[in-house]
């Protein structure tokens, strides 16, 4: 399934290519990689060892369509403060984590059963993304370029499609028998691949590194429209501690080349 997802990505770099023919925008084209913070069924909500330790890394490929700027006859299109402000980002990335249980049920008896099934319990969802944000730029995106060495914040929302691949197992043999799994997961894992929507936001920055590249920073939200995303998904009317849908936050560091 990913390998559409390559396509369909290589497919709007095209068409937004032909774009620039036909209405004179320019392009950007970046990658960006950093740290993942899944927040998810495994582990306990607003503790430190959870969010510390269920971490992962996302990796991506960017392309901006810049309303500003003519790459064809290198020259400003007619000053909007849609063009001056704004930019269309598409983007393919990769996200992969590896899930634990922490908390103070797993930190408790460890002569207990609950407990050391809660402790045994391991976890990974991989997800493959595409989709579009729009960015805003509440200062001027021409004199940002025009002039190195500046900072260019922006805010962002936009959706994504996902496909993931999770996968739920125990160190004490296989799960959903007594033994091995914890009575709040019992028949409540999934290693079957699926798709969902999110919706993604942002705030970050730009530094002009040169006329033609620009580093970025970039903190995401992206809440994902399904609590099966990681492969645990407990009853939500029994248990509504683990009724919110999976999400993660994820900080990454980027490099973008202008197109000219």
């Amino acid at each position: 399934m990913p390998k559409y997802f390559i396509l369909i990505f290589l497919f709007i770099f095209g068409y937004s290519a032909k774009t620039n023919a036909q209405f004179g925008f320019s392009h950007e084209v970046g990658i960006i990689a950093g740290p993942v913070a899944f927040q998810s069924d495994y582990g306990e909500r607003h503790d430190y060892n959870t969010n510390a330790g269920n971490t992962g890394y996302g990796i991506g490929l960017i392309h901006y369509l810049n309303f500003a700027y003519k790459a064809d006859c290198n020259c400003y299109n007619p000053e909007t403060y849609f063009n001056d402000h704004f930019k269309l980002r598409s983007e393919l990335s990769y996200n992969k984590t590896n899930l634990r249980h922490y908390g103070e049920y797993t930190d408790g008896d460890r002569k207990k059963l609950f407990n050391r099934q809660l402790r045994a319990m391991r976890g990974s969802t991989a997800v493959t993304n595409i989709g579009m944000q729009l960015e805003y730029f509440p200062l001027s995106i021409r004199d940002f370029t025009a002039t190195v060495g500046a900072f260019a914040p922006f805010v962002s929302l936009g959706g994504q499609f996902s496909f993931y691949d999770p996968s739920a197992s125990s160190t004490l043999g296989r799960l959903n028998t007594p033994a091995t799994t914890p009575v709040k997961y019992y028949n409540a894992t999934q290693n079957g691949s699926g798709t969902v929507w999110s919706v993604v936001g942002s705030v970050g920055s730009r530094y002009k590194l040169a006329p033609s590249s620009d580093l970025m920073v970039d903190l995401r939200l992206q809440y994902y429209f399904s609590n099966w995303v990681d492969g645990l998904n407990p009853n939500p009317d029994l248990y509504p501690e683990n009724k919110a849908n999976d999400w993660l936050v994820w900080f990454n560091v980027g490099y973008i080349y202008y197109i000219q």
